[in-house]
Parts: C-alpha cells; structure tokens; sequence
C-alpha cells in the first residue's frame, strides 16, 4: 500500500523503522532490538492517544508481527562464541 499523504506520526514510526532496518542490515542485534522495543512503546503511545486511523492501524498491525517473527532469534545468544562452534551447526 502506497501512502503519500502521512501524518506526523506516521512518519515518526516510519523513522523508527528505518532505524531497526538499518541496524538489522549492519548485524547490530541488540541495537535492533533495542530500537524495535521503541517502536512498540511509541505505537502504543500514539494507539492509546488515539492519534492511529483505524486505517493506520491496520497497515502497521501485520508489520508489527513480521518484525516480532525476524528479529525472535536475532540475538547474540543464537551466536557461537567460539571458531570451533560454527562447525557444530
């Protein structure tokens, strides 16, 4: 879905996203999570202020869970500490 005409806190989200993106791109997994866990806590904020159209809402609803499913195992725990670890997987 094209949306040209964005309000303020779309954009706002928009921009948040970004900043997961990029940081999931650079392989910065605790700063992906971290900007992610912002994103939640702003949506819910704009969502509860009632500044979201039912419209919005929809549209950022399944984002929201493609990102919770991509970045569930996007963490340093998953990652081999040592030479002889990556062999075993």
């Amino acid at each position: 879905m094209l949306r040209l005409f964005k309000s303020k806190e779309e954009k706002d989200l928009d921009a948040l996203l970004v900043k997961v993106d990029n940081n999931m791109s650079n392989n910065y997994k605790d700063a992906a999570q971290a900007d992610y866990k912002n994103f939640l806590k702003r949506f819910a904020e704009y969502e509860e202020a009632g500044k979201l159209s039912d419209k919005v809402l929809a549209y950022y609803k399944p984002i929201i869970e493609d990102y919770a499913t991509r970045l569930s195992k996007f963490t340093h725990k998953d990652q081999p500490t040592k030479w002889g670890d990556w062999e075993k997987k």
